[in-house]
């Protein structure tokens, strides 16, 4: 990244693959405090935080369906964050996110065993945290929500819900209850981020026309104001590393 902001990604193994999406830290070298903003991309957050002004805390953040609003970065600021897919949320944090969609809440500081010192190496931390959600993984999970995740993540959003429905055996309606329960948004809302998520692939290229599966320019432009806040030009810009995730697109 420019301006000080460092951020690295690391992939999980196949045996987790299914669970959690990334495993990321970012820090804040930039001698200034950074103003950023997130956007919605689909995943459960689980953040490990501290700088040289704050307290070392632990946050749970949901799913967002909005940009998220201006989030301070302290100078010499530090997250360590994993990443989690629908199914890690369910199976591995074991709870229901619904009630903190667009929002988050602070979690214990020695929540499973993690404490400040976890953020003096990255690389130490991804074999923790890869350890203790092993350890966690379920002995059985529901197929129809196995299936329904892998071809969500597959099309990247771009399936009807009567589409997985039909392919997977499982009553729409009762899909939508599931994901409105345990999420907090519609099964359709989830897929429109994801393919929100999709198209900042091909924005950070400077790709300023429709790949996912969008009706036209216009439904195009209109998506990514929505869950940007800006249109896709604006976006692109990215100006002083403001939107994180584009940020890290364009420097892996």
């Amino acid at each position: 990244m420019e301006d000080g902001l460092q951020y690295t990604i690391v992939k999980p193994d196949e045996a987790i693959a299914s669970f959690v999406d990334s495993f990321w830290c970012l820090r804040n070298e930039s001698g200034v405090i950074k103003e950023t903003i997130g956007l919605p991309d689909g995943r459960v957050d689980l953040f490990l935080f501290k700088s040289s002004v704050d307290n070392f805390r632990i946050v749970l953040l949901g799913l967002g369906t909005m940009p998220h609003e201006e989030a301070t970065i302290p100078i010499d600021g530090q997250l360590f964050c994993i990443s989690f897919k629908l199914l890690g949320a369910e199976y591995i944090l074991k709870e229901s996110i619904a009630g903190i969609i667009n929002t988050g809440k602070f979690l214990s500081t020695d929540f499973w065993g993690f404490c400040e010192l976890d953020l003096v190496d990255f690389e130490l931390f991804v074999v923790k945290s890869v350890q203790i959600i092993k350890s966690l993984l379920p002995s059985m999970i529901d197929e129809r929500k196995r299936k329904l995740f892998e071809l969500i993540y597959q099309r990247k959003g771009a399936i009807s819900v009567a589409e997985l429905s039909e392919q997977i055996f499982w009553n729409s309606r009762q899909i939508n209850r599931y994901f409105n329960q345990q999420f907090g948004l519609s099964l359709k809302s989830y897929c429109n981020i994801l393919r929100f998520r999709s198209s900042l692939n091909h924005i950070a290229k400077g790709k300023l026309f429709p790949e996912e599966h969008f009706f036209d320019q216009t439904h195009f432009i209109k998506e990514i104001k929505k869950f940007s806040g800006v249109v896709p030009k604006e976006l692109l810009k990215n100006k002083n590393d403001r939107f994180i995730l584009l940020s890290s697109l364009t420097s892996q």
